[in-house]
C-alpha cells in the first residue's frame, strides 16, 4: 500500500512538472541601477518588451550609482546600469565588471522655485548659477547619497571653485541621503534648488512651485553605461541571461525602445550605444 502511494505521489509530481514547464524554466536576472532610471519610468516601458522577446524577467534594485556598483561588487546583482563613467571604468578595471557599454544619455537640469531668489533663471551657465546660489545663501537640496547625480553635483561645485564639503557649505545647503524623487519632493516642500536628471523631472508629479531654471550647459551632459558583473569573481552571476539583456539594450531594437519612451511628447533618454568615447 505504501509503495503504491509513493508511486502515485511521484507520478503526480511528474505530471505537475510536465504541466508547468514555464515554472521549471523561468529565467531572471537582477539589475542594480540608478533611482533615475526607475523614477523616470523607463524600466516600466522597456522591461516588458525585453521579457516578451527573451522570456527573461528583470528584477531591478534601485539605488544611487555608488550603491548600485557596490551591489555588483558583492555579486548581489548580475548587471549594473548606472551613470558615473569614472566609477564605471574603475569597476571594470578592478575586475568586478566584464566590459562597459554606453547605452544612452540625457542631461541634468537645475530646478528651483519660480520666485528664483538666486536670480539664475534663464541662464545656461551652471557654474555661475551655483556661485549665485551660494552667494545668496539660497536653499539647495543635495541627494548626498554617492549617486551619479550627487557625484555630478559635487563636481560642478568644484568647477565653481566652491568647497561645498568645507568652508563653502552653510545652513542653506542640505544633504538628504536619498534618491532623486525624494530630493525633488524635499525641494518642492521647501522651495529650494536641486540638481536633477531631466528624465526624473519630466516624470515628477509633485512640482509645487518648482521649475527648470538652468539648462543647456554642456557641463550638464549625463551619460549612462551598462556592465555585466564578472562571473569569474562571482560564479553565481547569470552570465548568459545578463549578457542577453546587455546585448538587447544596445541592439537597434533596445535602442528604439529607449528612444520611444516619452512623457507628454518629451523624449526622456537618447540612445547612443554606437557612439565612440561615450
Amino acid at each position: 500500500m505504501f509503495t503504491r502511494r509513493l508511486m502515485t505521489a511521484i507520478a503526480a509530481s511528474a505530471l505537475l512538472a510536465a504541466a508547468s514547464p514555464a515554472l521549471a524554466q523561468e529565467k531572471s536576472i537582477v539589475v542594480s541601477s540608478t533611482t533615475s532610471t526607475t523614477d523616470s519610468g523607463l524600466f516600466n516601458h522597456i522591461l516588458p518588451l525585453f521579457k516578451k522577446k527573451t522570456g527573461i524577467d528583470v528584477k531591478v534594485v534601485s539605488q544611487g550609482t555608488g550603491q548600485a556598483l557596490d551591489t555588483g561588487r558583492r555579486g548581489d546583482s548580475d548587471v549594473v546600469f548606472v551613470h558615473a563613467r569614472p566609477q564605471e571604468e574603475k569597476f571594470v578595471a578592478d575586475g568586478f565588471g566584464v566590459k562597459r557599454f554606453p547605452v544612452m544619455y540625457n542631461d541634468f537640469v537645475l530646478i528651483g522655485p519660480k520666485s528664483d531668489p538666486a536670480g539664475v533663471k534663464g541662464s545656461k551657465d551652471i557654474v555661475a548659477a551655483l556661485k549665485a546660489i551660494q552667494g545668496k545663501s539660497a536653499p539647495f537640496i543635495s541627494r548626498g547619497d554617492k549617486s551619479g547625480t550627487h557625484s555630478a553635483e559635487l563636481n560642478l561645485w568644484k568647477q565653481a571653485g566652491i568647497d561645498i564639503a568645507g568652508a563653502g557649505k552653510g545652513a542653506w545647503y542640505k544633504e538628504i541621503g536619498q534618491g532623486m524623487g525624494a530630493a525633488l519632493n524635499t525641494a518642492s516642500a521647501s522651495n529650494a534648488y536641486v540638481l536633477a536628471d531631466r528624465g526624473t523631472w519630466l516624470s515628477f508629479k509633485n512640482r509645487g512651485d518648482l521649475d527648470i531654471v538652468v539648462e543647456g550647459d554642456n557641463k550638464l551632459f549625463n551619460q549612462y553605461g551598462i556592465i555585466l558583473v564578472n562571473p569569474e569573481k562571482h560564479p553565481n552571476v547569470k552570465k548568459a541571461e545578463g549578457q542577453a539583456f546587455i546585448d538587447w539594450i544596445v541592439s537597434p531594437e533596445g535602442q528604439k525602445a529607449i528612444a520611444d519612451y516619452k512623457i507628454n511628447g518629451n523624449q526622456l533618454f537618447f540612445p547612443n550605444a554606437t557612439a565612440t568615447g561615450a
